[in-house]
């Protein structure tokens, strides 16, 4: 293998754990939003039944 290849292969590597970072935070912030619709939901069904 040419030193280029290695880099490449190195540059490549080093893409790959970014964008496994960026989806791992990805997921993280979709885990986050649906918690919080979960907590609305739940004090909009608190609230409404406090109304009556």
């Amino acid at each position: 293998m040419s030193a280029d290849t290695l880099a490449l292969s190195a540059d490549t590597l080093a893409l790959l754990t970014d964008a496994l970072a960026l989806l791992t935070d990805a997921l993280a912030l979709s885990a986050d939003a649906l918690a919080l619709q979960g907590i609305a939901k739940f004090n909009s069904l608190q609230i409404n039944e406090m109304l009556y």
